[in-house]
């Protein structure tokens, strides 16, 4: 039996990426633009999003930013259907966009801070995948792949309501990944640990907390976001064709210790 180099490129390939105007989002963008993808870019607000398309074609790349708040459903319908008009199909999406506006106890958390923890971490990336499967099914195949957290598998302190939600994540993952599989259609979560991002910048902008972190962490120290992308570009590209269902933790060993 010959063996060939796994297949890490995605040319030919259009990709959808929320949450893409900083962070994970973005990190995640430039490597699939650099690895051929033509990239697409979500995000609620335009001038980051500009900022990070610029950057993209600069670089040699192709990417359309797209305002659409993934907690609307006539947004991401917008935002897949002009993703077709544009590149006329679908093969990759990147569900990142996410919120958190509760930090506390969970018994402090209100209904209105669960409606739209639930409407943007949880629904919204269901509505993205539930607009793309039919585009991705046309084109032989696809990659879903959902952005959780670890404190979706490990009780985080003052994360309860956020971990609630990418727990959610993850066994939607897991059921989308049985579901999907006759299509072709790979399902899978990156659960990041501790990533030097402004979403956690609470954590890390803190001396405590960032201190009481890393001597947790047998790494012993915080991620940068470019230390997520090479699982991000495995999960989408053609050499993780057999892997499915699976949340994958980056996160230093963080929840081994």
């Amino acid at each position: 039996m010959e063996h060939f180099t796994p297949d890490f490129s995605l040319r030919g390939k259009v990709a959808i990426i929320t949450g893409a105007s900083r962070g994970i989002g973005e990190a995640i963008a430039h490597t699939y633009a650099q690895a051929g993808a033509k990239v697409v870019l979500a995000s609620r607000k335009a001038d980051g999003l500009n900022a990070v398309a610029d950057a993209i074609k600069a670089a040699g790349g192709d990417a359309t930013p797209i305002t659409a708040h993934m907690g609307e459903l006539a947004a991401v319908k917008a935002l897949v259907e002009q993703t077709i008009a544009t590149y006329g199909g679908l093969d990759i999406i990147v569900n990142n966009a996410a919120t958190n506006p509760h930090f506390g106890p969970l018994l402090t958390s209100e209904d209105s801070m669960w409606d739209k923890t639930l409407d943007v971490n949880l629904r919204g990336y269901f509505r993205l995948i539930r607009e793309s499967v039919p585009h991705m099914a046309e084109r032989g195949g696809g990659k879903v792949i959902n952005i959780a957290s670890i404190a979706g598998m490990v009780p985080s302190p003052g994360m309860a309501l956020y971990g609630i939600t990418k727990a959610g994540v993850i066994m939607m993952t897991k059921a989308l990944a049985i579901e999907l599989a006759p299509q072709n259609i790979q399902v899978n979560a990156i659960a990041p640990g501790f990533i030097k991002t402004r979403f956690s910048q609470a954590i890390w902008g803190n001396d405590a907390l960032s201190d009481q972190l890393i001597a947790q962490t047998p790494a012993g120290r915080i991620a940068t976001v470019d230390e997520v992308t090479g699982i991000a570009l495995y999960l989408a590209a053609p050499a993780s064709s057999f892997t499915t269902g699976q949340a994958i933790v980056v996160d230093g060993g963080l929840t081994l210790a």
